[in-house]
């Protein structure tokens, strides 16, 4: 079983990193086999040419099991990590088990997953 996180916290290295890998481990009974904290590669996120990023989308998308992990921002995951997501349109889909995973201030954001993950990643063919 291949297992991926994936987070989109801007600050690296983050809780929200420590969170989506100790959950992934637990999930899978071993350490990921890939951690992309988007926070660590800057500006290139935005340029769909990049072959690193493209690298990571395809890795990500033909892992087993993907942790997608964010704090809740404004109710929602991040922008950072919607970037991320957006390269998976157009058939570039996830293959596995995807798991929204965001980090909350207070109970008031305990269904930002729900509404506002979930959804995406189910769009993008993640069960």
């Amino acid at each position: 079983m291949t297992t991926a996180v994936v987070v989109g916290n801007p600050k690296p290295g983050s809780r929200t990193l420590g969170a989506a890998t100790y959950l992934a481990a637990e999930l899978s009974g071993s350490e990921p086999d890939l951690i992309v904290d988007l926070a660590t590669l800057g500006s290139t996120i935005l340029d769909w040419s990049d072959e690193h990023v493209n690298d990571l989308v395809t890795q990500v998308g033909q892992a087993d099991l993907v942790v997608f992990a964010s704090p809740t921002y404004k109710a929602a995951y991040t922008g950072l990590l919607k970037l991320f997501l957006d390269r998976f349109a157009g058939g570039t889909g996830l293959s596995g088990i995807a798991i929204p995973l965001m980090l909350g201030g207070s109970p008031a954001h305990s269904l930002a997953p729900e509404l506002t993950l979930r959804p995406v990643l189910t769009e993008i063919g993640g069960t």
